[in-house]
């Protein structure tokens, strides 16, 4: 299928404070699957699965609950079937097999990490580094595969009391669901029906909402975490012409701390900054000029987010960093090589950047970037590492 292309520069200027409908938003869409990468050694006792039906009950190792190290990394390893720990001076420093190609994933303050894979949830004792659990997914998303496009669970999050866990789940070929997880008996409870190829979810600061990023339905779906009742937000600020075949797609979004909005960029180019509430979105203008996808947001407000690289090199930059101050100030740090999603060490003075992008072009380390004098250093971490978070 040809990719659809942006207008050219001159028909692509943006008007600052520009106000538009919210929704869908993401990369091409593609025929390819990548080979799945080779797993490391696991590190812990053997992980056991449950069967993997919809419905089926999962087995539990048991274990202590702990907590990991503090400023320990934790990566999925897309390339693997793995999550890998690292030191953020050393390096990898072992992996725990979680499950077919996992995505995203999230931590609860009890130490336990949950993984969004192919195969369903997977649940990790990050002190003890072991699998604890696999939750199937109610959903019949086909043949366990790997690859950009292989269906499975994507974005994750965890309710703020902990009690719930909320995986957006891609079925190849159609819309997906959010799936909702009850922490304590280790299944899934409730599905809900979202928009396609949900790359991310987030949950309101209340967990009151949750939000299921739709890549390839440029939307965002907002669920009452209490009705888990459904809201469509299309957030389209370049159109939605080219439907799979386009780049100007939502990825990944942010809730900014000070009023509850929520915060995606698009391009290096707009940000677009929806009301869950109202379903409005206000544009404003980005400075990197880049394909986006991973963002987070720190606790004063300041927006850290991925750039990919150039949809055309004639007119577009190569992967960076951007750094967004609440008051809109962008300091943009160019990076080696494609990198997909990003996390910031608890002091806000180092950015973890994962080199292993959805797309081809992917590297198996972390870019370190120093917020305080931009400098970078590369990291060795697991294999095609995605999802990242700072235990």
């Amino acid at each position: 299928m040809p990719k659809f292309r942006r207008p050219s520069r001159a028909a692509r200027v943006l008007v600052p404070g520009a106000v538009a409908a919210v929704l869908l938003a993401g990369c091409a869409q593609g025929s390819g699957e990548a080979a799945s990468g080779t797993g490391t050694t696991p590190v812990g006792a053997s992980p056991t699965a449950g069967p993997a039906g919809p419905g089926s009950s999962v087995t539990v190792t048991p274990g202590p609950a702990g907590t990991a190290a503090p400023g320990t990394l934790l990566v999925t390893d897309f390339g693997s079937d793995t999550v890998t720990f690292v030191d953020p001076a050393r390096g990898a420093t072992g992996s725990v097999e979680v499950g077919t190609a996992p995505y995203g994933l999230a931590v609860g303050e009890d130490g336990r990490a949950w993984v969004a894979t192919a195969e369903g949830v997977a649940v990790v004792d990050t002190a003890r580094r072991e699998r604890l659990a696999l939750i199937p997914y109610r959903t019949d998303t086909g043949p366990v595969t790997t690859g950009e496009y292989r269906g499975g669970g994507m974005g994750i999050a965890l309710a703020p009391d902990g009690r719930r866990v909320y995986v957006g789940v891609n079925v190849p070929g159609g819309n997906g669901t959010l799936e909702v997880v009850d922490t304590a008996a280790l299944k899934v409870t409730d599905t809900v029906p979202v928009g396609r190829r949900p790359f991310d979810v987030d949950v309101s600061r209340d967990g009151a909402e949750v939000y299921a990023t739709g890549h390839d339905s440029f939307d965002v779906t907002v669920v009452t975490a209490r009705t888990l009742e459904p809201r469509r937000i299309e957030v389209a600020p370049y159109g939605t012409e080219g439907g799979l075949g386009s780049w100007l797609k939502p990825h990944y979004a942010a809730v900014r701390p000070s009023d509850g909005k929520l915060l995606l960029p698009f391009e290096g180019e707009r940000l677009a900054v929806v009301d869950p509430g109202t379903g409005r979105t206000t544009i404003e203008p980005m400075t990197a000029n880049t394909h986006q996808h991973g963002t987070t947001v720190t606790a004063d407000g300041t927006l850290l987010t991925v750039g990919t690289g150039p949809i055309d090199p004639d007119v577009d930059r190569g992967p960076s960093l951007t750094v967004r101050t609440p008051g809109g100030a962008e300091r943009v740090h160019p990076l080696e090589g494609p990198h997909e999603d990003v996390a910031v060490s608890r002091d806000g003075r180092t950015a973890y950047v994962t080199g292993g992008f959805t797309r081809d072009g992917y590297g198996d380390g972390l870019t370190v970037v120093d917020l305080d004098t931009g400098d970078t250093r590369r990291l060795p971490a697991g294999s095609r590492p995605l999802g990242i978070v700072v235990l």
